[in-house]
């Protein structure tokens, strides 16, 4: 080997640990910053910020304060039903948010807070009485929507400490060679996480298969924030990070996922300096996916065929 050829694989290697370096420093330093409580709230899943101090909310469209009365308007899709346990959950929250804004917006004339709710057309969804006028009624104890106490947290556990007990992790073979539905379309959704997905703002009719698993994540406390790269998020909870990639399904795609998404998430994981790595797609999963996760064990797929299995497994809590 000649000089040039030494001096360029010594520049090489040079980068490669100082990029490694960075990342281990800047995730520590986000596991340092980071507190164990809930996660924090926002409209779109894709591109918010979902720190772990902030509580799961419901996300504010508009406050205004109208003669006597006080309107908070919630971004969050309503079902066609009306659903009496959202609307009373978005009331308490509604309280919370003028309880907020009477900092900045007096509600000394108030007597009514009034809460409507929708995603483009909205609707009135309830009302509440003050207990006198401009005075707001006692915080509710807990405020906020946490699967945290009700239901398992598939993503607890350490990958490698998984047992029989946990969620089944299975792949399909016979992968569809049409256009794949909505995902939505094949899961069964309890009654209780299809109202909590609305009342942080995510459509359980829309929402695809990245979308949803993020959304549990964040209704279990961790903290997501967008990574490097579009599509790649690390979230973090109790001092351990995961990094995700997500791979969504477009039209026209091949329904199984390809085998260069699988060698770029684990190339990606290797640099992220995560402690963990989620790969979370719309896809059914080639057989190869087994494999890795056998070869390391810190690393995870979840793939179409696998998802209802975490839906099950936190109707157990």
């Amino acid at each position: 080997m000649d000089g040039f050829a030494i001096f360029l694989v010594i520049v090489v290697l040079g980068f490669v640990v100082w990029n490694l370096t960075r990342s281990r420093r800047k995730q520590a330093r986000l596991r340092e910053e980071s507190p164990t409580t809930a996660a924090g709230a926002g409209t779109s899943i894709s591109r918010d910020l979902y720190e772990p101090d902030a509580s799961h909310h419901a996300p504010v469209a508009d406050f205004h304060v109208q003669g006597e009365e006080a309107i908070v308007v919630f971004d969050v899709p309503l079902s066609e039903e009306d659903d009496p346990v959202l609307n009373e959950l978005l009331v308490d929250e509604a309280i919370e948010v003028v309880r907020e804004k009477r900092h900045t917006l007096p509600i000394d004339g108030v007597t009514v807070v009034v809460v409507r709710a929708g995603r483009g057309e909205t609707r009135e969804v309830g009302r509440r009485e003050l207990p006198a006028v401009g005075e707001l009624p006692p915080p509710v104890e807990s405020m906020g929507l946490s699967l945290a106490n009700i239901a398992h947290d598939p993503f607890a556990a350490p990958f490698e400490e998984e047992t029989d007990h946990s969620v089944v992790y299975e792949t399909k073979t016979d992968v569809p060679s049409d256009e794949l539905g909505p995902i939505v379309d094949e899961l069964k959704l309890p009654t209780g996480l299809e109202r909590g997905l609305r009342a942080i703002g995510v459509d359980p009719d829309q929402v695809s298969a990245p979308d949803l698993v993020l959304a549990l994540l964040r209704m279990f406390g961790y903290g997501i924030t967008e990574h490097t790269m579009p599509g790649t998020y690390m979230v973090t909870k109790d001092g351990l990070s995961t990094y995700i990639l997500t791979e969504p399904h477009r039209k026209g795609e091949h329904p199984e996922l390809d085998e260069s998404t699988c060698k770029r998430f684990i190339a990606e994981f290797g640099s992220s300096g995560a402690d963990r790595g989620l790969l979370l797609t719309g896809k059914y999963g080639p057989f190869m996916i087994h494999d890795i996760e056998a070869r390391q064990p810190n690393i995870r797929f979840i793939t179409r065929e696998r998802i209802q299995g975490f839906i099950d497994w936190m109707a157990l809590g």
